[in-house]
């Protein structure tokens, strides 16, 4: 008998090969059969009629931090709602284990500050009282509903070892051998602990990078995750040799995050994407995320993140509230920061120094709610107030709480068509959500619906075919994940079940629903009906189900060894 026949539907099967009328039956969690619609007769405990709907494999976003979401949140939303079935973790160099309770405060804080996660959620949503990444991982096997894997971060490996190469290559061990999906770390600048300080990967040379790599080509089903400061403003030549030699070190593919495409600058991509060509010159493999979206976020004076990174505002944005709040009144220190975001050392992240263009997308005080949904110049210019005095002069009253947006990025017709062409580079998946992140910023869960309302429904700038494939079988592929991101008989039965004409996503909005109270944006889908985990409805009809199929995906195990 099967458990679940979706009938009438037209299948798109992740390969990208042409859609098709068909209908699937499913048993004990796998794509038992697939046949011309109406013809499987077999009995079935239940049916969905999938008519004028199409059936794809479930999505795979590779560049997740729901670590510790799934504790309180089996469901690791919004994700599953916009069609994904399986997260990665671990990313960035930022797992939660391996952990010691001499640690435990300093992981918890670090990951408050530097992905953007409520200290009052993490504090109250998990015990923080594991040792080695694999007692980690036990407390996630079956208590998941989504599929979910989980790297090796670096930042913890170094906080527990301390600068030991030698006992941090035997805790990469012990994770890798636990299951853990491969190794992560980062140099970005803007990765910087609760103390302001750089992140303990930061402090890592190239020969401890390359050790540890090295230890991820002795595990079977193993790859690389990795950031480096170029990642953001371009890469340089030694920033090239280390990503090749890394990924030749672990014979292993190596993803970094996040590959900004613009069609202001056109050549820049290109400019990154050949440190893709010099690592296949040496027999590695190089691969950038890339999102299909418009950059749009949330920036606040109370986190700090990226605003952080420009020259000169470390110090003051990780001063204590009180003391941060009195610096920011400061003439003196208002001079010092409005020169070091304009400065040529700011890099990309100078953009941000366009004060006038900043809107300020949510305020909290009588005095300054009248300004919400306005730009700082627009502000400034009522008020016969400089721009960047306006700006500091709202955080203040806010008590730094203020939400600020900067401009959508890429939002034009050249820069989706410029992206199109770049989705189908073969040195580049469509990834970097960051979803579980940054959770005051952005909502990047939003991803895969962009892609699929955006890009192929509203501007049919690929097919339906291509984008699954980008969404399924290519981010599946690139980790090894065995039998899934393809609707093949015997494959895992993740499958998304969606509607062609109104599938998309709703703007961002609060959803006060964290442990300790804390806050979240999040974005509803549209036209996503049902999702399935190993044959599980998890979402139907739009709506969660309460039901936890999901698989603890096991480097080994559920993965096979991709080789660059």
């Amino acid at each position: 008998m099967l458990d679940l026949v979706i009938n009438g539907g037209t299948v798109i099967d992740g390969t990208g090969a042409p859609m098709r009328a068909a209908d699937l039956g499913v048993r004990d969690g796998r794509i038992a059969v697939i046949a011309p619609t109406g013809t499987i007769d077999e009995p079935r405990r239940s049916t969905l009629d999938a008519g004028g709907r199409y059936v794809a494999p479930g999505f795979v976003d590779l560049h997740t931090h729901y670590d510790a979401q799934l504790f309180w949140d089996p469901l690791a939303t919004p994700s599953p709602f916009h069609g994904v079935t399986t997260v990665i973790g671990g990313n960035c160099g930022f797992s939660l284990a391996p952990l010691t309770p001499d640690h435990a405060d300093y992981l918890m804080r670090m990951m408050a500050r530097v992905e953007g996660m409520p200290l009052d959620a993490l504090s109250a949503g998990l015990a923080w009282d594991w040792g080695g990444f694999g007692e980690w991982l036990d407390r996630l096997d079956g208590a998941i509903a989504v599929n979910a894997g989980f790297l090796c971060g670096h930042s913890a490996l170094r906080r527990v070892a301390g600068a030991d190469g030698l006992v941090m290559q035997r805790l990469l061990h012990e994770a890798l051998d636990a299951g853990a999906l491969g190794l992560s770390t980062s140099r970005a600048h803007t990765h910087n602990d609760a103390d302001g300080e750089p992140v303990p990967s930061r402090f890592a040379d190239d020969d401890e990078l390359l050790a540890l790599a090295g230890c991820v080509a002795d595990h079977e089903g193993t790859t690389l995750e990795a950031i480096v400061a170029g990642c953001i403003n371009g890469f340089t030549d030694d920033e090239v040799e280390l990503l090749a030699a890394m990924s030749v070190a672990a014979r292993r593919p190596l993803n970094w995050n996040v590959l900004g495409v613009s069609s202001l600058n056109p050549a820049g991509h290109e400019h990154q994407l050949a440190a893709s060509d010099a690592a296949a010159a040496r027999g590695g493999r190089v691969v950038a995320l890339t999102l299909p979206q418009p950059m749009s976020m949330r920036l606040s004076f109370l986190t700090g993140f990226v605003l952080d990174g420009l020259p000169g505002w470390r110090e003051v944005l990780h001063l204590p509230v009180t003391e941060r709040l009195q610096a920011l009144g400061d003439p003196t220190v208002r001079e010092r920061l409005a020169a070091g975001a304009a400065s040529r050392e700011a890099g990309l992240l100078r953009g941000l120094a366009n004060w006038p263009v900043l809107t300020f997308a949510e305020c909290f005080s009588p005095s300054t709610k009248p300004h919400e949904g306005r730009s700082v110049g627009d502000v400034a210019a009522g008020l016969g107030k400089e721009p960047f005095d306006t700006l500091l002069d709202v955080v203040i009253a806010d008590e730094l709480r203020t939400g600020l947006r900067p401009p959508v990025f890429g939002a034009s017709d050249a820069d989706w068509e410029l992206r199109a062409q770049v989705w189908r580079d073969p040195r580049t998946v469509i990834g970097g959500s960051d979803a579980g992140a940054h959770l005051d910023m952005m909502c990047g869960a939003i991803y895969s619906t962009s892609l699929l309302g955006e890009a192929v429904r509203q501007r049919g700038l690929v097919s339906w075919e291509e984008a699954v494939h980008q969404l399924t079988e290519v981010p599946a592929r690139l980790y090894g994940l065995r039998e899934r991101g393809r609707i093949v008989e015997g494959w895992h039965a993740d499958l998304v079940v969606l509607d062609p004409e109104t599938v998309g996503h709703g703007p961002e909005r609060t959803a006060t629903d964290l442990p300790g109270g804390a806050w979240r944006l999040v974005a509803d889908a549209a036209g996503v009906e049902h999702v399935y985990a190993n044959g599980v409805a998890i979402v139907r009809d739009g709506q969660a189900t309460g039901a936890a199929p999901g698989t603890l995906l096991r480097s080994g195990r559920d993965t096979v060894t991709v080789l660059p």
